[in-house]
């Protein structure tokens, strides 16, 4: 493959390693002016400043900004039908709860799952895909959860394994099982936590579906020591785990994401100290979503307490149906300086490195240095904190996945 030299970098913006920042280190990001990156085979094979090397294709940048691409750690992409109906609920103050109760809220998109075929989520999951990467999202975590029973359970997650096959944005597998109670099992709860544990689970595994296993423990939905016996399952057979913690009611997720060392905890919005203690003695990355709290007019999680007490945290879109359906990276970014008082440093970390690590990439991307893949972001800007002021556009001028300009919006003017 031929050798490509992006120059004329006016201040290339990254951190560094593969080991997630936290504490005061969140905001350690490296900043070279005049800057170039020399790429092979997809990755970088050296960067430097001044007059860049010979290679066999070149790119000016034209003094712009140039960052890695951002790392999604938090999707639900595949998904049946939309959920515009619950809007005037929301805006009347109808609790979410309240809405599962009436068989609204993932019960409805689960209706909608079940009745789309594997053909159709995949057509509509790769149309949120090219949104996604048009916004600089290059890698991204996909859960299951809208089929609740084995068959659509492994087909949303089939639906993300060919995905990843067939467009450029890198996706990671989380099975989200439980993401709820079926209607079927509402006077039987522990016969649907044994069918997940000790048959959904041992399946992905074996067919490699899934990386992690989530749950969503929340009030109303399962409790910790149900979680427990998930997640636990989950790393009998390989599957790192994730927890949906803290998003209504601390009712234990945060503490037990600690407990069991699970990688990320999510949401996070009323964690509380003992959670974030758990967290911190843990090693757990938080993995936190402000587009959620702003469209749902919640609180937004206390990421500053977060860092001060050594928890690494990350951003992501927590795109979805019905309390998220929001998929631009850029406006999470925004959200996390404006709403979360992270510095611009803080959040990119957040959005890359730590996002990474969150979903165990971060020894291929995350970072723009020797070794990890090129997936570039050239943005429309010439300092860090423009793209962060700048409000409701697309500052991006391109985007390249793993060497390969997939994005170009001068071209498009």
């Amino acid at each position: 493959m031929p050798r490509l030299v992006l120059y004329n970098i006016g201040l290339l913006a990254t951190p560094l390693g593969t080991a997630p920042k936290k504490g005061i280190h969140q905001k350690e990001i490296s900043c070279v002016k005049n800057a170039w990156i020399l790429i092979e085979d997809g990755r970088i094979v050296q960067t430097g400043t001044g007059e860049p090397p010979k290679a066999d294709e070149s790119m000016d940048v034209k003094g712009r900004l140039v960052t890695p691409g951002l790392v999604d750690a938090h999707t639900h992409l595949v998904f049946g039908g939309w959920r515009q109906h619950e809007m005037k609920m929301k805006l009347d103050g109808v609790p979410y709860l309240e809405i599962l109760k009436a068989g609204g809220g993932i019960l409805s998109t689960v209706r909608s799952t079940v009745h789309s075929s594997k053909e159709e989520l995949k057509e509509k999951a790769a149309k949120a895909l090219r949104e996604m990467l048009g916004y600089g999202t290059t890698t991204a975590e996909a859960k299951s959860g809208y089929g609740l029973c084995p068959e659509e359970e492994y087909k949303q997650l089939e639906v993300v394994r060919e995905l990843a096959k067939e467009q450029p944005v890198d996706l990671v597998s989380t099975f989200l099982g439980a993401h709820a109670l079926p209607e079927r099992y509402k006077e039987n709860r522990e016969e649907f936590v044994r069918e997940v544990a000790e048959k959904m689970i041992p399946y992905i595994a074996e067919n490699k579906l899934a990386e992690f296993c989530d749950v969503f423990c929340e009030k109303g939905v399962f409790t910790a020591e149900e979680s427990r016996v998930i997640l636990e399952a989950g790393q009998k057979y390989g599957l790192a785990s994730k927890i949906h913690a803290d998003e209504i009611e601390a009712i234990g997720g945060s503490v037990l994401a600690g407990e069991i060392g699970a990688v990320s905890a999510e949401h996070l919005i009323v964690c509380d100290e003992a959670g974030m203690n758990s967290m911190a003695k843990g090693g757990t990355i938080a993995c936190l979503l402000p587009a959620t709290s702003f469209y749902l007019g919640a609180k937004f999680a206390p990421a500053r307490e977060m860092i001060k007490k050594g928890i690494p945290v990350a951003l992501a879109s927590d795109f979805n149906p019905g309390s998220c359906p929001c998929l631009n990276m850029q406006f999470v970014m925004n959200l996390g300086c404006l709403k979360y008082k992270m510095t611009p440093e803080e959040v990119l970390n957040a959005v890359t490195l730590n996002a990474a690590a969150a979903i165990h990439r971060a020894d291929v991307t995350g970072t723009l240095e020797p070794g990890k893949y090129a997936d570039i972001l050239i943005w429309d800007a010439y300092d860090l904190n423009y793209i962060f002021y700048r409000l409701g556009s697309n500052l991006l001028a391109k985007v390249l996945k793993k060497g390969k300009v997939v994005i170009d919006y001068e071209k498009t003017c």
